[in-house]
């Protein structure tokens, strides 16, 4: 499997460049903030957002300021909306650290947030990247509604197959769908090839959304996650979903009790596990992540086969066989 230094190669010196713009622009004269944001900083994980801005501008013209731009726009997005999540979600860990509300309560994490945000908008509007802007606030309108829908579902329990389709190209493919939008749009490149690339972007949210939800029903230990989170916080995955439409009524109507309960045993978080693992949801959720890629794969061919090409082509292989 292609690691993320491989993947980064055709762009290395261009993300390096992008970590001091990032960084000097948030800086603040409020000491705070400053405290709070170098913190935010040492936990910046694999950047994959801006990497996926950087190769879809190389794949297709020449890396510019207003890349630059447009990463900068989707980190600060992107990292405010986990800044968020972790609020909404009482979340104490990111990344294994601290999370800022666990550090800081929630009232200073959701302004951190509010302030990301902010800044993201002021750099379009300062740099009168208008399009840019645009892209990046469809982005954060699909996501808070798909982060609502999912929180009215799984009140009820009642999520079916299009409904979770609907959630995650929210949820999760809108923010990619941005990063190879502003990637594109960023090299002066619009009309149908923009249009492709917003179509990779979306398959390669949905694999990577689906490839996450895998890792729930994995109970090696080897890929580095707790399995049965997803369960115990009563979240309708696809492999749940599938397995639920291939069972009898009354066994439906004993697991989705199982899963309405709060406090859930270990032996019930087994149970729900192995059911879905019995009903076929593993196999049939890993066949729909491979639709995907392959969706994805299959756009990369009417680009040039350059070096990004080739990283982009290592990164949609990477997204659904990663180990985290």
């Amino acid at each position: 499997m292609s690691t993320v230094d491989s993947i980064k190669a055709p762009v290395k010196a261009e993300m390096e460049e992008f970590q001091h713009y990032f960084k000097s622009y948030l800086k603040s004269k409020a000491t705070l903030l400053n405290i709070i944001i170098n913190y935010l900083l040492k936990q910046k994980g694999k950047q994959m957002r801006p990497l996926l801005i950087f190769l879809t501008a190389r794949l297709n013209g020449e890396i510019n300021e207003s890349t630059y731009h447009a990463a900068s726009m989707i980190e600060l997005m992107h990292t405010a909306s986990l800044v968020h999540d972790d609020v909404v979600d009482d979340s104490n860990m990111r990344r294994g650290f601290l999370s800022i509300n666990a550090l800081w309560k929630n009232k200073i994490a959701v302004l951190l947030g509010d302030y990301l945000l902010a800044k993201g908008m002021l750099l379009a509007v300062h740099k009168e990247e208008f399009e840019l802007l645009k892209i990046v606030s469809k982005a954060v309108e699909e996501m808070s509604e798909g982060e609502l829908i999912q929180i009215e579902k799984a009140r009820k329990l009642d999520i079916d197959e299009a409904t979770y389709f609907e959630i995650i190209r929210k949820k999760t493919a809108a923010l990619m769908v941005a990063c190879t939008s502003a990637g594109t749009y960023s090299v002066g490149v619009n009309g149908s090839s923009l249009e492709k690339m917003r179509e990779f972007g979306e398959y390669l949210g949905m694999a990577f959304q689906i490839r996450d939800d895998l890792f729930d029903f994995d109970r090696s230990g080897i890929f580095g996650k707790p399995s049965g989170n997803d369960i115990k916080e009563r979240k309708m995955t696809l492999p749940f979903i599938h397995a639920l439409n291939q069972c009898s009524s009354s066994e439906k109507n004993h697991i989705i009790r199982l899963m309405r309960k709060k406090n859930k045993s270990t032996q019930m978080v087994d149970e729900i596990m192995d059911f879905v693992k019995n009903h076929g949801g593993i196999e049939y959720a890993r066949s729909v992540m491979d639709a995907y890629k392959q969706k994805a794969l299959q756009i990369l061919t009417l680009f040039p086969q350059n070096d990004a090409n080739l990283s982009l082509v290592q990164l949609v292989e990477y997204t659904t066989e990663r180990k985290k």
